[in-house]
């Protein structure tokens, strides 16, 4: 009798036992289950077309054949416009090409349609391949002249604020990127150029180096000017303060007289809008009415006579 008892109280401990581990590994595996990252299905990604128009404009670019005196001239160009990728020629090859064969397209479909003859649909297309060719290049020079002349018109304020940090304590490569800073909404362009120099300055280029560079980087005037006037006062030892401010001061009036010599072609230039854009419909406005009368009162007169 005790034995079977004591059999039945192994098989139930054995059984709650059993029992609870089994529990327990449950709850553990739907812990660990929980905590698991979610695995979801993610659809195959669809190519962006622009992503494949600039693959293959990039691989035109590689395959066309560039001129070795060209190329230094382009890469220049590239910059001044702040476009600093080292793949931008290839791109802008393959850019020029793209655009050649669009426009000839073009106007291959509108001359055959328009039923021209075959001379002129070669001509059409000779001309429209051409200015495809030619069209990138002028957006890039326009660029370049819509950069040049912001950077020219943000100068003087950058100089101000140059003045202030000097004055302030700071050195020269602490002023130019602080000026950065300060001008990154205002005049983004300066802040971009003075913010590669100070990359390069960190490089470990020397300054006069550096200044150098960003003269040629931007193709300015008025910033070759103020390059000159840094190297100097940093070459002689004399008052960065002194010689921005007078920089500063010599800038504002240069762009004055330039305002001025503008304002004064005005009136030249206001002859030929004037004479055929105004002049008519003032003639149109005064002599109109007098013209009206003078036929709605003569023509009867001379009809009786």
């Amino acid at each position: 009798m005790i034995g079977i008892f004591t059999l039945a109280v192994f098989l139930l401990v054995a059984g709650g036992t059993l029992a609870l581990g089994m529990l327990v590994r449950a709850r553990r595996a739907r812990e660990v289950e929980r905590l698991a990252p979610e695995i979801r299905l993610v659809p195959k990604e669809i190519p962006s077309p622009m992503l494949v128009w600039r693959d293959l404009v990039s691989r035109i670019g590689a395959y066309l054949p560039a001129s070795p005196k060209g190329l230094p001239l382009l890469r220049r160009r590239l910059m001044r416009a702040g476009i600093r990728h080292p793949s931008a020629p290839r791109y802008f090859q393959g850019a020029r090409a793209m655009a050649a064969a669009v426009f000839g397209l073009a106007a291959a479909v509108a001359t055959l349609r328009g039923g021209a003859e075959l001379s002129d649909v070669v001509l059409g297309v000779a001309a429209s391949v051409a200015l495809g060719y030619i069209a990138p290049m002028q957006y890039l020079l326009w660029r370049i002249g819509r950069r040049q002349h912001a950077i020219q018109r943000g100068l003087p304020n950058a100089l101000d604020l140059m003045v202030i940090c000097v004055e302030s304590g700071l050195g020269i490569d602490q002023t130019t990127l602080q000026v950065a800073k300060e001008l990154l909404l205002a005049h983004p362009e300066i802040a971009d150029e003075f913010t590669v120099m100070n990359l390069e300055l960190r490089a470990g280029s020397r300054r006069a180096e550096a200044l150098h560079n960003l003269a040629e980087r931007t193709g300015v005037e008025d910033l070759k000017k103020l390059v000159a006037v840094l190297v100097q006062t940093d070459r002689f030892g004399t008052s960065i303060a002194q010689s921005l401010r007078g920089h500063a001061d010599y800038l504002r009036s240069m762009a004055r007289q330039r305002a001025e010599e503008r304002a004064s072609k005005l009136a030249v230039k206001l002859v030929f809008p004037i004479f055929f854009c105004v002049l008519p419909s003032l003639f149109a406005v005064t002599v109109g009415p007098v013209m009206t009368h003078l036929i709605r009162d003569l023509l009867p007169l001379i009809e009786n006579m």
